[in-house]
């Protein structure tokens, strides 16, 4: 397997394949793309392939205009394979799934994007709090498994957590952090566990700002000034909500209160801002109102 070295520290695989190009998909895709790996995106049908070219090559034109990269906007496209066949994953050094966080649908769609893969490719999951150590039970080579949880934006942020699970081989372990400092990101390596540490330590804090809305202790806009100028978060737990996806919150806080107890309890609140379809930006509704930048 060969690599290409970034303009930072670190290195990053020469064929990245992602399985899913949504909103994260897409930022995974065009992080790998900007630090010069060529990326093979599968999506489930050519509706939702359409749409992750769509997104990836926006971004590849917005980094154009930042300086980030610089060229043409064709040669970088140029370096974009979207389709619906997992078959072109395997020429692959290194696939991403970037499926919706539920358990069986990443087993499925890592074991079958396993099956087209090389023997010497790498797999990883973008899983924000689902086991990998679980995943891994179902893969014929979980030594060449981790997790790589990217977060939203992926172009804006600059950390990738690595999830380490008990069957993840040492050369991996080494790999990945290389990768993320490639794509000029910084890792935080984690062992594998419910939430991991940003999972779990975000969304206690989300959780106790939704039960302070619902108490009527605070508006969410004096919530999310108190974590920003009082504890210089960037961005307040109901905004950040908001930006991450009520329902995508909810599935994360269900699993960790599976495992980890009542603490994590979603409250009534968050659920039937869910059941109504109240889901944050992507909604043009949440915790704020967006309905004007839709």
């Amino acid at each position: 397997m060969t690599t290409t070295e970034s303009a930072g520290a670190g290195f990053v695989p020469d064929n990245v394949g992602v399985l899913g190009g949504g909103r994260m998909g897409a930022g995974i895709a065009h992080a790998f793309l900007i630090s010069g790996a060529t990326v093979t995106i599968v999506e489930r049908d050519e509706a939702a392939a359409d749409a992750a070219r769509e997104r990836v090559e926006r971004d590849i034109e917005a980094s154009l205009k930042r300086g980030v990269i610089t060229g043409e906007a064709e040669e970088w496209h140029a370096k974009l394979i979207v389709t619906t066949d997992q078959a072109a994953f395997a020429g692959s050094d290194l696939v991403v799934e970037a499926v919706p966080e539920n358990l069986d649908l990443k087993i499925s769609s890592l074991t079958s994007v396993e099956s087209h893969l090389r023997e010497d490719a790498w797999l990883a999951s973008n899983t924000s709090s689902l086991s990998i150590d679980k995943i891994a039970e179902s893969l014929k080579r979980p030594e060449r498994f981790c997790g790589l949880h990217f977060f939203n934006p992926v172009p804006a942020s600059k950390l990738v957590e690595v999830v380490i699970g008990a069957q993840t081989g040492e050369e991996l372990r080494e790999l990945s952090a290389q990768w993320v400092a490639g794509l000029g990101k910084t890792p935080v390596v984690v062992k594998d566990a419910p939430g991991f540490a940003s999972s779990r330590l975000g969304v206690a804090i989300a959780l106790e700002a939704i039960r302070m809305v619902e108490e009527g202790v605070a508006s969410p806009q004096d919530i999310d000034n108190a974590m920003v100028l009082g504890y210089k978060h960037p961005v307040g737990p109901l905004a950040l909500t908001d930006i991450v996806g009520l329902d995508v919150r909810l599935g994360i806080a269900e699993y960790l209160e599976s495992q980890l107890g009542p603490r994590f309890a979603p409250p009534q609140l968050m659920r039937d801002m869910v059941a109504r379809g109240e889901l944050g930006r992507k909604t043009g509704k949440g915790f704020y109102d967006y309905s004007t930048e839709q």
